[in-house]
């Protein structure tokens, strides 16, 4: 009797930390290049933050135990983590990472958009956390890539790590960049854009997007 106790609480065990697991992990991908001044650079950092408090995303990336990072991204060979893998079981831990991103300095000011080398950037940091069941790139941007790798080129790398990019266009002039980012950069199933019409608009939208992408396949999570 004894024994068979002890293997139904250790399956109890094995349950409850598989509820517990990582369900979502969520790299931030901020755009930098040249064509952002400081002003929207604070506007993207401060809506972010704003974003990650919002009441829907708090719930979501707890239920999810999310593990989220924040990665600057610029031209060829300029992107960096600056701001490490955290996991979300409070919000207490979402509101220490909001605060993380208000203060994240600028790393870089007067370079290209190699858009590409952004997601290349995010498949190496999910190699950190391989036990995460979903792998989302949420990209943010002002402007099509002009350098580097194409980033439809890593769309097979980012099929066989099961990672889906979502991105938000941030339209500044007539380009029609929701139009380029549907085209060449989203990617997996559900994968969708969000447009800002201006950097004004953009804490809003991003607030819109990542209570989009946190809770969308919440249900299918249990």
């Amino acid at each position: 009797m004894k024994f068979i106790r002890a293997v139904l609480f250790l399956g109890f065990l094995v349950a409850s930390a598989g509820a517990r697991a990582c369900q979502l992990a969520l790299v931030l991908a901020v755009d930098v290049s040249g064509s952002v001044d400081a002003r929207e650079y604070d506007i993207q950092m401060r809506g972010l933050a704003a974003a990650l408090n919002d009441g829907i995303v708090v719930d979501a990336l707890i239920d999810q135990q999310a593990m989220v990072t924040l990665i600057q991204w610029t031209g060829s060979s300029r992107q960096r983590q600056t701001i490490p893998w955290q996991r979300i079981r409070s919000a207490q831990d979402v509101a220490a990472f909001a605060a993380r991103v208000t203060e994240d300095q600028r790393v870089w000011r007067n370079y290209s958009t190699a858009v590409g080398e952004a997601l290349i950037a995010a498949e190496r940091a999910f190699a950190e956390v391989p036990e995460c069941r979903r792998k989302v790139v949420d990209v943010s941007g002002d402007g099509a890539s002009n350098e580097g790798v194409d980033p439809s080129t890593r769309r097979a790398a980012l099929t066989q790590l099961g990672v889906t990019v979502n991105a938000l266009a941030i339209e500044t002039d007539e380009e029609d960049l929701t139009a380029w980012f549907f085209e060449n950069l989203i990617h997996g199933e559900g994968a969708f854009v969000v447009t800002a019409n201006g950097f004004e608009d953009y804490p809003e939208q991003i607030k819109r997007k990542l209570q989009r992408e946190t809770t969308r396949q919440l249900s299918g999570l249990q």
